[in-house]
């Protein structure tokens, strides 16, 4: 296995970018473009998954959304759903470009608010030859699980409401900072309840270990993207051509597997697999090498020489 860094182009701006090739050479390449989730750049999950591909003899491509990581694009920490679909496109456009690919085997794979955009892209997109979606967060209202969360946080449904109302109002204030031209209003991706995406207090060890490992990931993003958290579309499973394997956390309170597994059941093929883990638990130890296998063994399957 090697890797090569790469950049592509998304409206306008320069998304940085890493190959994952499998060893030798002489043909051309089955891929698979992973899109990261919420806060989440290509040093942070991704290269694991990208290694492991990349030694089953399935090239992968992993990039920083625009406002993040390595990437181009101005203000920084900015997680706009329209726009990092965009960057996915963008990404999934540069793969198959690449004399290396066989552009009739490229995959998408998507994780948590990544899962959401690839199964856009992928719905959009007919010549996506296989779709792999983890834990998708496809609804931050019908499809959160906000009575679970509130919960393991500890707090009450009125201190749940206040906490709501006011990152609402931290969300209107940064967006009218944008229109005045001012620097972002930022909420930490992981910290206290009212200050932050992310509260439950199982999840610091977690984002400590992210924040070690992981040196271009900031624990900040503008707070406007709680007004335009993505909302799924009716009918989206079903203009999916490719056969789809959803790997989903049996303990998640991010978001709701009974909400995913209604909307996939109108996906033409779908293969949806439950692991006894939470949400973040899917990336590391046991279970990520239960997930990558079975992921693997699905791509194998699915991205055959045509």
């Amino acid at each position: 296995m090697s890797i090569e860094p790469t950049s592509f182009e998304s409206r306008g701006e320069r998304c940085a970018a890493t190959w994952y090739w499998p060893d030798g050479g002489g043909e051309r390449w089955p891929c698979v473009v992973l899109a990261n989730g919420f806060s989440g750049t290509r040093d942070w999950i991704l290269p694991d998954f990208g290694a492991r591909f990349a030694g089953a003899g399935i090239a992968a491509l992993t990039f920083d959304y625009r406002h993040l990581g390595e990437s181009g694009g101005a203000p920084r920490q900015i997680v706009d759903v329209g726009e990092q679909r965009a960057d996915l496109r963008a990404a999934l456009a540069h793969a198959r470009r690449d004399a290396r690919i066989d552009p009739r085997r490229v995959a998408l794979w998507g994780t948590s608010l990544g899962g959401s955009h690839a199964l856009d892209a992928a719905a959009g997109d007919p010549e996506v030859a296989a779709l792999i979606l983890n834990m998708p967060a496809l609804d931050a209202v019908s499809g959160g699980n906000v009575e679970e969360k509130r919960k393991r946080v500890g707090v009450s449904r009125a201190r749940t409401a206040a906490i709501t109302l006011r990152l609402i109002g931290l969300a209107l204030r940064d967006l009218a900072r944008r229109a005045r031209g001012a620097d972002p209003l930022y909420l930490a991706v992981y910290g206290a309840p009212g200050e932050a995406f992310f509260t439950d207090p199982e999840l610091a060890p977690r984002f400590r270990r992210v924040a070690e490992g992981s040196p271009t990931w900031q624990n900040r993003v503008a707070a406007r993207f709680l007004l335009g958290a993505p909302r799924y579309r009716s009918g989206t499973f079903e203009r999916v051509k490719a056969p789809i394997l959803i790997c989903l956390a049996e303990h998640d309170i991010e978001v709701s597997t009974d909400f995913i597994r209604a909307k996939a059941k109108g996906a033409a093929s779908a293969d949806v697999r439950t692991y006894p883990v939470g949400h973040f638990d899917l990336y590391h130890g046991d279970a990520f090498e239960k997930v990558v296998s079975d992921q693997v063994a699905f791509l194998r399957a699915h991205l055959k020489s045509a």
